[in-house]
């Protein structure tokens, strides 16, 4: 699979710069804190029900695809909005009914669903969860929808600290993040990168700095000429060409 990127944007605590961002990757460090920049794009009704992982997650697709429609989009998260779910299931336990407002943003697909009724573009949207390999499932995906014929994706991959009570099933660094490219098909002249899966997992480093989401953007923002990743069912490797 070979692709190219037409833009990018990214959002995370004290990064609020594509300069800023391009200085970090090559000195990264794992942000901290949940200060991220308003959603001025959106609506107000809708933007009032973003939580800071939808932030996250909705600010660098507004910067990458401003006035464009008929695009198909991904977002892609391994865990998604943890925290509603759970909030639902402590009101369960204390006996109180459910808001059907609360679990229909709980979903997966909200946040992207947000996205799509805010600009009124009815294409094509897809929510994806691949556990280590979500990054990589979406890259596949993308790859495929422009095997199709879609001229480019938007791809919005985001994430969040886990709650304290599912803390013991985090297996990376944690921190609250979101990205956002426009894949295209290779075009000469232009950076290409390409994704293979193999069946030889290669070692986890034991102590990882960023989470994996992370770490494909830092591999894209710095110019590595490759990037390693031992997924739950395969070993990718991530090459820039050119």
């Amino acid at each position: 699979m070979e692709f190219g990127i037409r833009a990018w944007a990214a959002c995370a605590a004290q990064l609020d710069t594509q300069q800023a961002w391009l200085a970090w990757s090559r000195a990264p460090w794992l942000p901290a804190g949940e200060e991220l920049p308003a959603l001025g794009p959106m609506a107000p009704m809708l933007r009032r029900r973003v939580t800071a992982l939808g932030r996250a997650a909705l600010h660098p697709a507004y910067a990458c695809q401003p006035g464009v429609e008929g695009m198909p989009v991904i977002f892609a998260s391994r865990h998604g909005d943890t925290l509603r779910p759970l909030q639902m299931l402590g009101n369960l336990a204390d006996g109180e009914a459910l808001s059907p407002t609360a679990f229909g943003l709980s979903v997966h697909n909200a946040i992207g669903a947000l996205y799509s009724i805010d600009r009124g573009d009815p294409a094509n949207l897809q929510a994806l969860a691949a556990g280590r390999d979500t990054v990589e499932a979406a890259v596949v995906e993308a790859c495929g929808l422009l095997a199709d014929g879609a001229p480019e994706v938007l791809l919005v991959q985001y994430e969040a600290p886990l709650p304290a009570p599912y803390a013991v099933f985090a297996d990376e660094p944690e921190c609250l993040f979101g990205w956002a490219w426009r894949v295209a098909g290779p075009r000469a002249g232009e950076t290409v990168f390409s994704l293979e899966a193999s069946d030889a997992v290669p070692a986890t480093p034991r102590e990882p700095l960023l989470p994996h989401g992370l770490d494909v953007l830092r591999f894209v923002l710095a110019g590595d000429a490759e990037l390693h990743h031992a997924g739950e069912r395969a070993g990718w490797r991530w090459r820039r060409h050119g």
